[in-house]
C-alpha cells in the first residue's frame, strides 16, 4: 500500500515552487531592465547621429531610408510627432510639409481624376510645385508613401491603393473601394492601358456582364473613370489617374 503524501510535504513542495517562480520573475525583470537600458543607450546614440547628420538625412533620400530603418529597429518613429528632440531636427516638419503638399496636389487634380492619382504622377506634380528652397531635397516614392500614411488620421479621406508590385494610387476622397473596384484598377494597370471594358473584365476575371457593369458604373459615378461611347466595338471606361502610367509604359517599350 502506497504511503500518502503528508500535508507538510505538500506545503514544502508548494513553497519550493513559489521560490522558483519568484526567482524566474526576478531573472525576467533583470533581463527586461538590461534590455531597456540597451535600448535607451541606442536611442541616445541615434539622436546624436541624427543631430550630426541632420542635413544629409533631409536631403539624401537613400540616407533618410536607412535612418528610418534604424529607428524602426528600436520602435522609434521620429516622424510621428513634432514634439521633443525630433522637432529640433526638423524631421517631423519634413513629412508634415510633404503631407500638406500632397493634399494640395490631390485637391488640384480632383476635378479630372475623381480623387485617384498615381504615386508617380503625384511625385512629378509635387516636385514641380515645390518652392526654390525645397528644390534641393530629393523626394522619393517611399517618402510620399510615408507622408501619405500620416494623412490617415483624417479618416478614410486619404488612403493608399496598391495596384501591382511597386505601383500605387493615392485616393483623396472619402469612401473605401471594394475588392471588385480594386480588381478593376489592377486590370487596367496590368494591361498598361488607361481603359477597360465589360468584355475585358468578363474574359480576364470570369465575371458576369452584370457584375462588371455594376463595378464600372460605380467608378464612373464616383468620378474615377470616364465613359466613352465613341468606340466602334464597345463602350470603354477610361481612368485618368492611370494616363501617366500608360504613357510611361509606352515610352519604355518603344
Amino acid at each position: 500500500m502506497k504511503r500518502r503524501v503528508g500535508v507538510g510535504a505538500i506545503h514544502k513542495q508548494k513553497l519550493e515552487q513559489e521560490k522558483y517562480k519568484d526567482k524566474g520573475s526576478s531573472i525576467q525583470e533583470n533581463q527586461l531592465e538590461q534590455l531597456s537600458q540597451h535600448l535607451n543607450t541606442f536611442r541616445d546614440k541615434l539622436e546624436s547621429f541624427a543631430s550630426e547628420y541632420k542635413n544629409d538625412i533631409k536631403k539624401n533620400a537613400q540616407f533618410r531610408r536607412h535612418f528610418q530603418e534604424m529607428c524602426a529597429s528600436i520602435g522609434v518613429d521620429p516622424l510621428a510627432s513634432r514634439k521633443g528632440f525630433w522637432s529640433m531636427l526638423g524631421m517631423g516638419d519634413f513629412y508634415y510639409e510633404l503631407s500638406v503638399q500632397i493634399v494640395e496636389v490631390c485637391l488640384a487634380t480632383n476635378y479630372k481624376n475623381g480623387g485617384l492619382i498615381s504615386l508617380d504622377e503625384l511625385r512629378t506634380r509635387l516636385i514641380r510645385s515645390r518652392g526654390k528652397s525645397q528644390q534641393h531635397q530629393e523626394i522619393t516614392n517611399e517618402d510620399l508613401l510615408a507622408a501619405a500614411k500620416k494623412l490617415k488620421v483624417f479618416g478614410n479621406g486619404f488612403s493608399i491603393i496598391p495596384i501591382r508590385r511597386g505601383q500605387f494610387l493615392v485616393q483623396s476622397v472619402p469612401g473605401e473601394l471594394s475588392l471588385d473596384h480594386s480588381q478593376v484598377l489592377q486590370q487596367v494597370a496590368d494591361k498598361n492601358q488607361a481603359y477597360i471594358s465589360v468584355s475585358i473584365l468578363e474574359n480576364e476575371l470570369n465575371w458576369t456582364s452584370e457584375r462588371a457593369q455594376r463595378a464600372l458604373d460605380f467608378m464612373v459615378q464616383e468620378g474615377y473613370a470616364w465613359f466613352d461611347s465613341q468606340s466602334p466595338v464597345e463602350h470603354l471606361y477610361w481612368f485618368p489617374s492611370l494616363f501617366t502610367e500608360c504613357m510611361n509604359a509606352d515610352k519604355d517599350s518603344s
